[in-house]
């Protein structure tokens, strides 16, 4: 456990009117094995923490000193206290789920705290969310069997999804699962393609497999593929099938036309959940052709049973570079941050 909490220095705010909201907080800890894997190799949480608070941050022994803006810093020890908490377990922190912490207190505006992030465990790994719509988008997939997960690349919204299905065929909530997403670049026309059908498809196909090779050991997801429990196909191949006991995940789903996504919602069965993610910001299909997800988050908002959680570019963990670049398209679309 930390010691007493970090206490502003006695002064720290006398100057100006301008510094009046300064502070200089001292955080003690009493593991300096726990503190180390805390602060990252090389303190660079601590770096980060200096970037996104816009703090001071300096480690002297078992001590962490926090100069700055008297909000940033008890929020910067809030997130230190958090990790460090954590680290005591053993647990592994890595610089995402340090950040993940700092995007989750900003956003709340109250302590970090295992309550309050979400996640996912696998067998390969624990999936944490790293901000308040990722933690919103896991207690949706909790409670509700339709879930759609729509904002900008980069978000975690298909990542998420298919490390839930993994978890849920681990524990034997579902017997299977399917992913799909409609092959636009090929026109559904998959027959041109050279090479038999799993050649023709995997291109189009690739990210939901890497996703499932991170939660998932890479030798039982082939095993479980070439078994039949994880299915991964086109669009096209879902017509005319009832999905029951299973996790089904449509991605890309802007991709969609209309009847394409009414014929895949109807395919919901029995004993199963199903997730649609998409981002609306990047539709492929011909000019003149609506998106089937545009038209489905219109007629279903607010139908019982069925979620809809929004991405903001505020959510993109892929990168920051990637966050400013969704950020900077949207400007120039006229949205809003």
């Amino acid at each position: 456990m930390t010691g007493n909490r970090g206490q502003s220095v006695p002064g720290a705010g006398r100057a100006s009117k301008t510094q009046a909201a300064e502070a200089r907080l001292v955080i003690p800890f009493e593991d300096n094995r726990a503190l180390t894997r805390a602060l990252g190799e090389f303190d660079a949480h601590l770096a980060m923490l200096e970037d996104r608070l816009g703090i001071e941050a300096h480690p002297h022994g078992n001590v962490v000193i926090l100069k700055g803006l008297e909000s940033a810093c008890k929020l910067g020890r809030d997130v230190l206290e958090a990790v460090y908490k954590r680290a005591l377990t053993g647990e592994t922190i890595s610089a995402g789920d340090f950040e993940g912490l700092i995007r989750h207190a900003r956003q709340e505006n109250v302590a970090p705290s295992s309550d309050g992030q979400a996640q996912i465990s696998t067998r390969r790994r624990v999936v944490k969310a790293r901000t308040l719509a990722q933690s919103t988008y896991i207690r949706a997939l909790d409670k509700t069997d339709l879930v759609f997960g729509i904002g900008p690349a980069g978000t975690g919204k298909t990542y998420l999804a298919v490390a839930y299905a993994a978890q849920c065929l681990e524990r034997g909530i579902v017997e299977r699962i399917i992913l799909s997403r409609p092959a636009v670049e090929a026109g559904e026309r998959l027959g041109f393609l050279p090479g038999d059908m799993r050649e023709k498809v995997d291109p189009y196909l690739r990210p939901l497999y890497d996703a499932l090779d991170d939660v998932l050991p890479p030798d039982k997801v082939e095993k479980d593929i070439e078994s039949g429990v994880i299915e991964i196909a086109p669009l096209a191949f879902m017509r005319g099938r009832t999905l029951s006991n299973a996790f089904v995940i449509l991605d890309e789903a802007q991709n969609t036309t209309p009847m394409q996504m009414k014929m895949f919602l109807t395919r919901l069965g029995e004993n199963s959940k199903m997730v649609i993610t998409g981002d609306p910001s990047q539709i492929d299909l011909p000019p003149g052709i609506k998106s089937g997800l545009d038209e489905a988050v219109t007629l279903l908002n607010g139908v019982t049973g069925i979620e809809m959680v929004r991405f903001t570019q505020t959510d993109v963990v892929r990168r920051d570079l990637v966050a400013r670049i969704v950020e900077a398209y949207d400007r120039a679309a006229g949205k809003k941050p």
